[in-house]
């Protein structure tokens, strides 16, 4: 009896991690399925997380909430303004700031990091062995650009010619892995 007791206790305590972790398997779904985030869910899940930081703590839970926005936002811009990653993936790590705030969003987007590495991976593997070579070439030529190149507007050029030749990888997906993977790792979702 006590073990239920302390289950409904920890998802009574983090019912908003257990909310954002439905919000973003939700989210990664639709991103595998349409390759992209709805606007329907990210403004929600950003403005939701500033209700809810402001309803708990106040004016510095507002405070903290816009702080872990910022870190969202932040921390997926420059993939997006170099045409990397959709600003749905964007707008979705930022809502986590905005539900969990800045230093949680920051793990949770190294996990996610890793996550998409792995992922990319093995869709490249699936492909085949045909596939490898022209995606380590694709691979090679995005970052010889990024340091050549420096501007983001004639990278972002770049990427949208190269877009019909590359695999292109649903980052909701990753995002949700990483983020729920570092809840149930320290204990916020368990």
């Amino acid at each position: 009896m006590s073990e239920t007791n302390a289950f409904f206790n920890t998802l009574t305590q983090n019912w908003h991690v257990w909310l954002l972790s439905a919000v973003l398997v939700t989210a990664a779904v639709i991103d595998w399925w349409k390759l992209k985030v709805p606007n329907w869910i990210t403004f929600p899940l950003v403005v939701g997380g500033w209700v809810y930081s402001t309803a708990c703590f106040g004016w510095p839970g507002l405070a903290w909430s816009l702080v872990g926005t910022a870190v969202g936002l932040a921390l997926l811009l420059p993939a997006y303004a170099i045409g990397g990653m959709g600003a749905g993936d964007v707008k979705l790590l930022a809502g986590v700031g905005a539900w969990v705030w800045g230093t949680v969003t920051f793990y949770a987007f190294c996990l996610s990091a890793i996550f998409g590495g792995l992922i990319a991976v093995g869709m490249i593997l699936y492909q085949g062995k045909g596939k490898w070579w022209h995606h380590v070439y694709q691979f090679r030529s995005i970052a010889t650009e990024i340091l050549v190149v420096r501007n983001p507007n004639q990278l972002s050029s770049l990427a949208t010619e190269r877009k019909g030749s590359m695999m292109l990888l649903p980052y909701g997906i990753p995002i949700a892995i990483g983020t729920i993977v570092y809840f149930i790792w320290t204990g916020m979702l368990v």
